[in-house]
């Protein structure tokens, strides 16, 4: 539902075959993984260990002498293998889904909108041509006070106005063509002027009156076409790890280079700047000379001030544009690095939030859906809130990536090590009982 709310206007008035349309919702849905698998993974586990406790299950299992940590064991070597799974997806097929999404949804917004003329308005979404009827009758193709103008008509700088009081529109059976059936009208056409200079063009005309014609118009430029995938393998959303691994290789490589130009950059400006002092000082005496600026006259003396200046604000300004292009180029590796990392965090969170997600509901005892499904998103909401946080941190600067995207894991291991220490040690917790009676 959020990705048709966002991508409403791309989608509506365009005729895309439902397939097309259904595609991208699968790879938007694809694209959700990183938030369902989690939260699924969370409620499942509450729901799971929480009815076994509420119907003395889990006890009766503890007092056969059976630890919580072994009655676990079978559920959390299933959820390694779902992290080993959420891996292999987030490595191969996620990439793979990004750009199939990222692919279609520009060839969607690239796509014009279907035929349809509005009484009064120039409908201008066939290439080279510009159509407007006073009139519309969709039902029957009927057309009033119809005016078309055709762009160039394949030759530069000639164009063709029609104007017909009345007349009809109809399609061909493949779709590929639009007739128009003009009646009692009029067309002007601009003449071309070969080897004639702009002064001297008279700008002639053809005007032709007509009481029926027939116009065709190719409608090959509304049809759907794909865009080329390779136009978006390059961003960072669409590489697997190795991929992403090189990438931020190569530009921490492009930036220790940028670096070493500026340090050799600011060598070569102090040793120019080094050189002109030396210059200043006499070569056959040990006198000064301080006053061979006054001795140029004020002409050349502004001269030589304006020239130094121009010297030092290239020499800042190339220095900026050197420190701006290492920045930008960290910018992009953090993003590469998020998106390496973002591919480990999915299946650490699977592990993770079992890991909650199991004890919280052999304390709680409770199954079903109602308060486990409360606790679980309360709890995922946090988990999720923090680790945005964290991202965000990451793109502002403020956090390197292996801090920035493991800052909600970092807060939640806690948590589960002390729930699982409650579980473990039988303190249960029960919000639908008083305070007295709970232990």
């Amino acid at each position: 539902m959020q990705f048709l709310w966002v991508y409403a206007d791309e989608l509506i008035g365009k005729g895309l075959a439902p397939h097309v349309v259904l595609e991208l919702l699968v790879y938007a849905s694809a694209r959700l993984v990183n938030l369902a698998l989690p939260l699924a993974i969370l409620m499942s586990s509450i729901m799971t260990l929480g009815s076994l406790a509420e119907h003395e299950e889990l006890t009766a299992l503890k007092s056969s002498g059976m630890p919580l940590s072994r009655i676990l064991r079978p559920l959390l070597v299933t959820m390694v293998l779902v992290a080993l799974g959420s891996l292999m997806f987030a490595n191969h097929a996620w990439p793979v889904a990004n750009l199939k999404f990222r692919t279609l949804l520009y060839s969607v917004t690239k796509k014009k909108p279907t035929l349809n003329l509005e009484d009064g308005v120039f409908y201008n979404g066939i290439e080279g041509y510009a159509i407007r009827a006073a009139h519309v009758v969709k039902e029957t193709g009927q057309l009033e006070d119809v005016i078309i103008h055709q762009h160039g008509g394949g030759r530069e700088g000639a164009g063709l106005v029609i104007r017909a009081n009345s007349g009809t529109m109809r399609t061909s059976r493949t779709g590929r063509f639009l007739y128009l059936d003009l009646n009692n009208g009029s067309s002007y056409e601009d003449r071309l002027e070969p080897g004639v200079r702009q002064r001297e063009r008279t700008f002639p005309h053809l005007t032709t009156g007509f009481e029926y014609q027939r116009i065709r118009i190719d409608l090959s430029s509304l049809d759907f076409a794909k865009a080329d995938e390779a136009l978006f393998k390059r961003a960072y959303e669409m590489m697997s790890m190795g991929q992403l691994t090189l990438a931020i290789d190569s530009l921490e490589r492009q930036r220790t280079q940028t670096a070493s130009a500026m340090r050799d950059f600011g060598d070569r400006s102090l040793n120019r700047t080094a050189a002109s002092a030396t210059s200043v000082f006499s070569s056959d005496t040990s006198a000064i000379r301080t006053d061979w600026l006054t001795r140029l006259g004020p002409s050349a003396e502004r001269r030589v001030y304006d020239a130094a200046k121009d010297m030092v604000r290239n020499a800042v300004q190339t220095a900026q544009n050197q420190s701006d292009d290492r920045q930008s180029k960290r910018t992009l590796s953090d993003r590469h690095a998020i998106e390496w990392h973002r591919k480990l965090f999915l299946s650490v969170a699977c592990i993770l939030l079992f890991m909650i997600g199991a004890p919280l509901g052999a304390i709680i005892r409770k199954g079903g859906l109602g308060l486990p499904t409360v606790l679980a998103i309360l709890l995922f909401v946090v988990y999720y809130v923090v680790t945005i946080m964290g991202e965000r941190m990451v793109r502002s600067g403020a956090l390197s990536p292996a801090w920035g995207m493991w800052l909600g894991t970092l807060i939640m291991v806690p948590a589960a090590i002390l729930l699982q220490w409650r579980a473990a040690n039988e303190r249960t917790w029960n919000p639908f009982r008083s305070r007295g009676n709970s232990r």
